[in-house]
């Protein structure tokens, strides 16, 4: 005889009864990770060629260490001819990924805790402790930062020909100087994800959908949402939106007396929606450095 073993939501379902709301920490916990998947779902793909060139690059300048300029100019053409097979394609990017990377950094505190932290920080940059001041800073952040290094098209080929005529003429110093320049020009993209702006939309979409048949799980969802978006200011992260932390907070608190009594939000937690899916577009943040390669 088979045993068959039914979770409580599926039992509940086959009885008629209402599924249980996900607590607010549920919902927080899905909102991450469903920015993770798409994170890595949007991360760009790496330009084998580019790689190669890179790599090439590399080698080149180890021949030179070894005095081997035949070799270094065989290295040399290689390198070119991974590029060239990218320029003759009319769609080529200006930008070759090379590397990247999705790192995610959670915050275990609250607004108040982050003050504190900064309290702490002032007090250590007055007496000289600036590395301990640095450590403690370090750690208030809340977000995903996707990472791609990129190879620049347009500087880098050329960079190469040119180490090659100085190979040519015999003058390896100046080709060396050349490439080692070429590997410090590449790109770095770094876009930061707020991870508490995204959770508080998460949060006050899920009390829209339960706001009539589970008002106090709503309610929780609803002041989960303002501690959030508390703590996203307290860590400093802005949005170039027209709307601020405090016309959030404001619509939250218009939703949750709303709530508490006709409980006719839908139009509220609609605007409230809207706003906060503009506020976090515009507050996610993309940073552009040069990274060497050598």
């Amino acid at each position: 005889m088979k045993r068959v073993i039914l979770s409580l939501a599926a039992a509940a379902l086959l009885c008629g009864a209402p599924v249980w709301a996900q607590t607010s920490a549920e919902v927080s916990a899905g909102a991450v990770k469903s920015a993770k998947s798409a994170a890595h779902d949007k991360q760009l793909e790496v330009v084998q060629e580019a790689v190669d060139a890179i790599v090439l690059t590399q080698k080149v300048l180890a021949d030179l260490d070894k005095n081997d300029v035949k070799a270094a100019k065989k290295d040399l053409e290689k390198a070119i001819g991974k590029l060239e097979v990218v320029l003759a394609h009319k769609d080529a990017p200006a930008l070759l990924p090379i590397d990247s990377a999705i790192t995610a950094t959670e915050y275990v505190g609250d607004a108040k805790s982050v003050e504190a932290a900064l309290a702490e920080v002032k007090k250590l940059l007055a007496v000289g402790k600036v590395q301990e001041a640095r450590r403690l800073l370090n750690t208030l952040q809340s977000e995903i930062d996707v990472i791609t290094v990129s190879l620049p098209l347009i500087s880098y080929p050329q960079a190469l020909k040119l180490a090659a005529k100085y190979l040519a003429d015999g003058k390896t110093k100046e080709a060396r100087d050349v490439l080692e320049m070429a590997l410090g020009t590449m790109v770095q993209n770094e876009v930061v994800i707020p991870l508490p702006i995204l959770k508080a939309q998460a949060l006050i979409e899920a009390a829209s959908k339960i706001a009539k048949s589970d008002k106090e799980q709503a309610l929780k969802h609803l002041e989960a949402a303002r501690e959030e978006l508390k703590l996203a200011k307290a860590l400093g992260y802005t949005s170039r939106s027209d709307t601020t932390y405090k016309m959030l907070d404001d619509a939250i608190e218009k939703i949750e007396k709303e709530v508490k009594g006709p409980n006719k939000a839908e139009k509220l937690f609609e605007e409230l929606i809207g706003k906060l899916k503009e506020f976090k577009e515009k507050a996610l943040k993309s940073i552009d450095t040069q990274k060497s390669e050598k």
